[in-house]
């Protein structure tokens, strides 16, 4: 599920905003958000097509609905709350709408190497898991070590900082 909602990038945002509290009409989002109008509409048509986010019936104008939370929406606007309260800095948060920051940071909790994150993330291209990777690694949120044991010498990634953070906010809400 947290590849699929993450591969928008205003996703994540919107359902953490929805969380705490920001009322449900798009102005009210788009403007607590800071995203471009296209970017948060096609964001907010993503999350109606996942069915996290509904119209809500018998509030709002036609032209300009309000939309709320369904039960699974819920679920996983918690886990986006925790997620943006881990990474404290607006400018880190650039990181968090990337595609696949989430679902990488997860697949590296423990030290695995590139092809076992790999094959963690299925529909994951190397140029797109090493692209994120080096991204991660540059902001500290990975951290690369390399096993010198293996023949030949391979990388080990594994979370660090605020990528454990992360990581401990995901798990511990899809227990």
């Amino acid at each position: 599920m947290l590849v699929k909602v993450t591969s928008r990038a205003w996703s994540l945002s919107i359902l953490a905003l929805m969380h705490s509290g920001t009322p449900g009409r798009q102005v009210s989002l788009l403007s607590a958000s800071g995203a471009s109008r296209t970017a948060f509409t096609q964001s907010l048509q993503h999350l109606l097509d996942l069915k996290l986010l509904e119209r809500n019936p018998g509030h709002g104008h036609p032209l300009r609905p309000e939309y709320r939370l369904t039960p699974k929406g819920v679920e996983i606007a918690i886990i986006a709350d925790k997620i943006k309260a881990a990474v404290p800095r607006t400018a880190e948060h650039t990181l968090l709408r990337r595609a696949w920051t989430i679902p990488v940071l997860v697949a590296s909790r423990e030290p695995r190497y590139f092809s076992d994150i790999k094959n963690d993330l299925v529909s994951i291209t190397d140029r797109a898991l090493s692209q994120s990777l080096k991204q991660l690694q540059a902001r500290h949120w990975v951290r690369r070590k390399i096993d010198i044991a293996s023949r030949p010498p391979r990388p080990l990634y594994q979370v660090a900082n605020a990528g454990a953070l992360i990581c401990q906010a995901v798990s511990l809400e899809t227990r």
